[in-house]
């Protein structure tokens, strides 16, 4: 059976290639990171995945609070921080989720 109460949210896709050494404080910041997020209004979750390449996937409720988190000034600081020292690249995308199908 279909659920018919989901409600659309976004997703925001953050894949990078991190540079050789600075592994450690990378991780401190990524996971303090996390933690300001979840504080954030809108935030719906995280998932991530590494290995050679980062694969970051946070859940919003909508295109409101991406953009507040983006201006977060502590976050505007990590990603000034990331292009000086952490990422050789990255890509963000931001798709809108429509339909989800689980298995548990």
């Amino acid at each position: 059976m279909e659920n018919n109460s989901f409600e659309p949210y976004y997703a925001v896709i953050f894949t990078s290639k991190l540079k050789e050494g600075n592994q450690e404080s990378y991780r401190k910041m990524a996971q303090r990171m996390e933690e300001l997020a979840e504080k954030q209004e809108g935030y719906l979750g995280i998932e991530s995945a590494k290995e050679g390449i980062g694969i970051t996937v946070s859940y919003w409720k909508d295109l409101t609070s991406i953009q507040q988190w983006k201006q977060n000034s502590d976050h505007i600081q990590a990603q000034e921080l990331g292009k000086r020292s952490w990422y050789e690249a990255y890509t963000i995308r931001i798709a809108k989720v429509e339909k989800e199908y689980k298995f548990d």
